[in-house]
């Protein structure tokens, strides 16, 4: 018999509507304020809006990456190096011939271009082609157990997610860290076992639906 572990967006929902009933976080937004962009806010001189951090980052980012500069900090930089953004076999190529030690396949969580094709959709090529030569990790649109063990199956080695920790932060607060992997962890444990995996290192032998 297999033990049913309720759903990770059930029970984030329950603790939603339970925080949306309890007085504790309004009141504390009211004290200490609404939450803010603490390690970015350095860069935004005293006084000034959140407009301001956005053209910094529109100076900073849009455009301002390529084969050059990439090399260019290979050159000076001789520890480890992971290049995150990677979306196609062409840039996963570009990064091998680079010398870099990883590459993060994402596409931002499609923040930038929602038309974008899905990272687990270019994952299992990326690897097939580029697996033995570099180490692959993948981030955007993971959220749940299934998820995790797809990017897995697929090639990666390592697998990132942000917006599950986020909505565990809306719902738990303080709580949020320690709650939201452990959750994560025994949902992924039982997902090897359903399939018969010892492990989750070999998940690329097993079929999973995407």
């Amino acid at each position: 018999m297999v033990l049913a572990l309720p759903s990770f967006g059930c029970y984030l929902r329950n603790k939603l509507l339970q925080r949306a009933a309890d007085a504790e976080y309004p009141l504390k937004t009211l004290i200490f304020g609404p939450p803010e962009f603490k390690t970015k806010n350095l860069n935004i001189p005293k006084g000034m809006s959140l407009i301001h951090l956005g053209m910094f980052m529109i100076r900073t980012f849009t455009g301002r990456l390529n084969k050059e500069k990439i090399k260019l900090i290979r050159d000076r930089w001789k520890g480890k190096y992971v290049l995150k953004g990677v979306a196609t076999e062409v840039d996963a190529e570009k990064a091998v011939a680079l010398g870099l030690d990883g590459i993060i396949v994402s596409n931002h969580g499609g923040r930038q271009l929602d038309a974008g094709e899905a990272t687990i959709a270019v994952l299992p090529s990326i690897a097939q082609q580029y697996g033995d030569q570099i180490k692959l990790m993948m981030d955007s649109d993971i959220r749940t157990d299934p998820d995790i063990a797809s990017t897995l199956g697929s090639g990666a080695i390592f697998t990132f997610l942000g917006r599950s920790l986020m909505y565990g932060v809306a719902a738990m607060v303080k709580k949020v860290g320690h709650q939201v992997i452990s959750i994560l962890k025994k949902q992924l444990q039982q997902d090897v076992k359903q399939i018969c995996c010892e492990r989750p290192s070999n998940l690329h032998k097993h079929k999973m639906i995407n």
